[in-house]
């Protein structure tokens, strides 16, 4: 028995596989998501011989692989230093041996990155390893050959960026420099090289930049020509990536419904090699990225861990020696890490993480439980084996409870930093209790705000990403089985959409029309709307808001800015705000009811949008077209008396964003009955999302959207 979450999640990646928009085959995805943990090298001919440092003092600024833009080195400066690269100690052989002793499964290097130096030989320049520098030996040659006789899949870095090429945009601060038609070329050019040239490339990492969304499809496009099984990163841009990456060393607490990854650093401040770097006792860093790849796979997600060798080609002995330490756990504990999917419980345990494997659970301890008893509430299935990841003579009892399974712990059992796994292996599979679980009536209605949702991560480029959803999920506790009419309710934002709903496995798919209109029992002018207050420009991205809680606190001042009463701004025209990258605009207004209702009301944003109301979100959504404004329809669930609500208008692509809030619009909604389904008695399952979406990454832009299941 598969538990419910791990169902759907499931049911998404299937999906995934064989969309129309992805590309690559079922066994080669299966292949990359199984390994679950991987190499991610820094290497560069010229920013790791200088290894942090520039005219003989530490660059304490910024990371030591971009230190060009860092310390203000001149560009043909900078190209000087490559006379110096001579990695003498430079061996690919053991850099994969290190890897496979490390327990990582793939190899990723940096290709080229942000200054342009390319580790390969290139026809397109001549500043690359094997011309301009005294080794003269192709760097990503070696590590591919090195890879494939060892067994080990091969990755590559690239960075859309340029510092070197003349027709490539400045040095930025942001890194995110629209790609000129030149530059395009370019990069196309030493893509077509490293995919024609070094063998099976697993996967390959793109980094910065702002493409266009014809150039990441074309560029897309011409990966899996090249190699249709060459998984593609999603900082491609555009929603166009195979698989999602996360922010630097960011480790999700959500649900992602699609192949994701974890880039992550040995420290935070760098990737590349730094001499003077600070480190920590070997033994707390072990336990530190240890941790961090147990709970990135307990969420779904792939572990990237970086190291930086120096600029004579060792690896650092710090990082060396704390992959082995990690290795040698997974030589013990590795069947709880590789091939396993996610933690099905919908709650995190302070004692540690879980992940899965059909039939079985294995539990990452961490800590020691209160009262020396580990509780996993709601599951239930038949107990075979309990036992610890290589120590067969520990032996562990179980309790059954009313409320699930205990496993009971001697004393001490976790001690210090040694991380022990407890399997858990069922004689017919397990379940585990459904989340959140709604009782079925006659007043029962699904919704945005009640709903579980799946989570990818959707963008135009890096700074314009933002946690999308691209999946709704609902629990239903169904007392009185028979057939049901479904009946959906939706507005003008949804009206022409297409969705897949799938009720208990079934999918069907459903054009919302809109041919049974019906007004809403209100009158927005007999609300009271509050005076409109705005903040900013404040840098941010498209999530955020300002300060913390559910209320707005008027009297606080967000990034040093007060709240500013906009008197001459009133609901229903459009205002237009001076605006630069990454900034954004708050707006927030109270509106009385005299009793609960529904209003709609209409936003104008820019390159993105928040909209939230008594500090619960109705809409985020981001502008991937890049328009000038994009309007949106938000169904306002008012409660009796005053009501918050907050619109957030984001800019990162033109010189000025628009706000505004009206609602002098038709107050219709339309419902649209569906074929009648029958619902057993017990839990059924439902959810919709997009039919046939530009992108599996794609966020839900349904945020009126409503289901009620009628006898």
């Amino acid at each position: 028995m598969a538990t419910l979450k791990k169902l759907i999640v499931t049911l998404f990646l299937t999906g995934y596989a064989f969309s129309s928009f992805a590309q690559i085959a079922p066994d080669a995805l299966r292949e990359w998501r199984d390994q679950k943990y991987s190499m991610f090298i820094h290497f560069g001919g010229i920013y790791s011989v200088l290894g942090g440092v520039w005219n003989d003092k530490p660059v304490t600024v910024g990371l030591s692989e971009q230190i060009q833009a860092h310390a203000g080195i001149y560009s043909d400066t900078y190209a000087k230093v490559a006379r110096r690269f001579n990695p003498t100690r430079w061996n690919a052989d053991s850099i994969a041996a290190l890897a496979k002793r490390a327990g990582m499964r793939s190899i990723v290097i940096t290709s080229k990155h942000h200054d342009g130096f390319c580790m390969f030989k290139t026809a397109t320049t001549d500043f690359n390893v094997v011309d301009a520098t005294p080794y003269k030996r192709d760097i990503i040659r070696e590590l591919s050959d090195a890879c494939r006789h060892n067994g080990t899949s091969f990755g590559l870095y690239f960075s859309l960026i340029d510092w070197h090429y003349p027709q490539a945009s400045p040095i930025s601060s942001h890194n995110s420099d629209p790609i000129t038609p030149e530059h395009h070329d370019y990069n196309k050019r030493q893509i077509t090289e490293l995919l024609t040239n070094y063998g099976p490339i697993s996967e390959l990492w793109f980094d910065m930049g702002s493409m266009s969304e014809a150039q990441s499809r074309e560029m897309r496009d011409l990966v899996h020509k090249l190699q249709p099984n060459c998984l593609i990163g999603s900082r491609i841009g555009n929603d166009m990536g195979d698989f999602t990456v996360m922010g630097d060393n960011q480790e999700p607490d959500y649900t992602i419904g699609v192949p994701w990854q974890s880039p992550a650093s040995f420290f935070d401040e760098t990737w590349g090699y730094r001499s003077w770097q600070k480190r920590v006792p070997e033994a707390d860093k072990e336990h530190e990225k240890l941790t961090s790849l147990i709970q990135v796979v307990s969420r779904g997600g792939k572990y990237l861990l970086n190291i930086g060798p120096k600029g004579d080609g060792s690896v650092v002995p710090y990082e060396r020696d704390v992959l082995l330490q990690i290795g040698q756990w997974l030589a013990k504990n590795g069947e709880a890490i590789y091939g396993a999917s996610a933690d099905p419980f919908y709650q995190s345990f302070a004692w540690g993480s879980i992940t899965s494997k059909p039939g079985k659970l294995y539990l990452h301890v961490m800590s020691q439980p209160v009262g020396n008893q580990l509780a996993l509430p709601g599951l239930s299935g038949t107990v075979k084996q309990v036992s610890v990841l290589g120590e067969p003579g520990v032996k562990l009892t179980t309790v059954r409870g009313k409320d699930g399974l205990g496993i009971n712990l001697p004393a001490g059992f976790a001690s210090g930093k040694t991380i022990r796994v407890i399997a858990i292996e069922f004689t017919n599979g397990y379940r585990v209790r459904p989340y959140n679980p709604i009782a079925l009536t006659d007043t029962t209605r699904l919704t945005h705000a009640n709903s579980y949702k799946h989570y990818s991560n959707s963008g135009v480029d890096y700074n314009a990403r933002f946690q999308s959803t691209i999946a709704e999920s609902w629990n239903l506790q169904v007392e009185q089985g028979g057939p049901y009419r479904p009946l959906l309710l939706f507005s003008d934002e949804e009206k022409g959409q297409s969705i897949d709903l799938t009720i208990n496995g079934t999918t069907q798919t459903v054009k919302l029309s809109g041919d049974s209109p019906a007004e809403l029992d209100v009158d927005p002018t007999t609300l009271t709307w509050g005076p409109l207050y705005k903040l900013g420009p404040v840098e941010s991205g498209i999530e955020g808001t300002p300060g913390k809680g559910t209320v707005i606190d008027l009297k606080k001042p967000v990034q040093g800015q007060s709240w500013q009463a906009m008197t001459d701004w009133k609901n229903g025209p459009i205002y237009t705000l001076p605006a630069d990258l990454t900034t954004a605009y708050f707006v927030t207004q109270t509106i009385t009811a005299p009793t609960d209702r529904r209003v709609l009301v209409r936003i104008t944003s820019g390159d993105g949008v928040l909209v939230m109301l008594n500090g619960q979100t109705l809409l985020l959504r981001n502008n991937p077209t890049k328009a000038a404004e994009q309007r949106d329809v938000v169904l306002l669930p008012l409660k009796k008396g005053v009501n918050q609500l907050l619109v957030k208008t984001f800019n990162n692509f033109q010189k000025t964003t628009p706000i505004g809030i009206d609602y002098s619009i038709p107050q219709l909604l339309y419902q649209q009955d569906l074929r009648p389904v029958t619902l057993p008695v017990g839990t059924s399952s439902v959810q919709w999302q997009t039919h046939d979406p530009a992108s599996p990454h794609r966020t839900l832009v349904l945020p009126n959207l409503s289901l009620r299941l009628l006898r």
